[in-house]
């Protein structure tokens, strides 16, 4: 890669070359070029932090992006919905490049999860997480959506990468078309694999809820057993109790109705009821 080129990738203009072959006298060095050497491959050169671009394929299928989108919004759903007390500081996204070099370099050291949640994180949009910028933060949970191309990455070269070096305390990988779902947590610095429950599902340390299998989809539960809802689920589910409460209303007016009713025809038979 030639120094120009990557000034121009930056928005920075390059060096103007001497205007005359004759001259003996060297160009002036601009202050950005001072040190560097010009045969240097500049992807090498440690740059200032910046705000680095996601480097992710595209996903796998449909079931993939609607599987990530899913988790993301359940969970802001419950800790960024309604109910304050549920309220929590995160940072969830998906299908987005993690850069962890610890040389600070954007050329080397990047993996990106399929969804991840860090935890305490300014929930502010990012283009991608730079672990140098952020505090030395890598995710509390790592999920991967198996496909055939990532599985065997998925379950041993990420696996030892999120063990060894992110620390990621809660790893999980589900596949959307087998449906194959397995979670682990590290234990001294080794993953343990997670015992499911009588209904399947995992326990997440990190995020103190359940992970499961409801419709074929990767779902959120409560430690209660509720299931987790995305925002159109929330509503439909209010709508459904708005309307059970108006059913119960109208049931007992009903029942007032008839007991009055039954009242009328009493008081017209026998007259009014006896006084205690």
């Amino acid at each position: 890669m030639s120094i120009a080129k990557d000034l121009d990738d930056q928005g920075l203009e390059p060096a103007a070359a001497p205007r005359t072959a004759s001259s003996n006298l060297p160009s002036p060095e601009p202050a950005w070029a001072a040190g560097i050497d010009s045969g240097l491959d500049l992807d090498k050169v440690p740059f200032p932090p910046g705000d680095l671009y996601s480097d992710e394929p595209p996903l796998e299928s449909e079931l993939h992006l609607r599987q990530i989108l899913l988790l993301i919004q359940s969970l802001e759903w419950l800790w960024r919905g309604p109910d304050p007390s549920t309220h929590r500081d995160f940072y969830a996204f998906g299908n987005l490049t993690i850069y962890y070099s610890l040389r600070e370099r954007k050329s080397e050291d990047f993996r990106g999860p399929d969804f991840f949640v860090v935890l305490g994180a300014d929930p502010k949009p990012r283009k991608s997480w730079v672990v140098w910028e952020e505090g030395g933060k890598y995710p509390n949970v790592i999920i991967e959506l198996l496909s055939d191309s990532t599985a065997h990455v998925d379950r041993g070269l990420k696996k030892q990468l999120y063990q060894d070096t992110f620390r990621t305390p809660d790893y999980f990988w589900f596949d959307p078309h087998t449906l194959e779902f397995c979670g682990f947590h590290l234990v001294d610095g080794r993953y343990q694999p997670l015992e499911p429950d009588s209904r399947g599902w995992l326990w997440s340390e990190q995020l103190q809820l359940f992970l499961g299998i409801q419709d074929r989809k990767l779902r959120f539960f409560t430690p209660d057993g509720q299931l987790v809802p995305i925002p159109e689920e929330a509503t439909a589910i209010e709508r459904q109790r708005a309307e059970e409460e108006r059913q119960r209303a109208e049931e007992e007016r009903q029942r007032a109705e008839q007991a009055e009713a039954l009242l009328a025809q009493y008081r017209a038979r026998f007259g009014e009821l006896p006084s205690e």
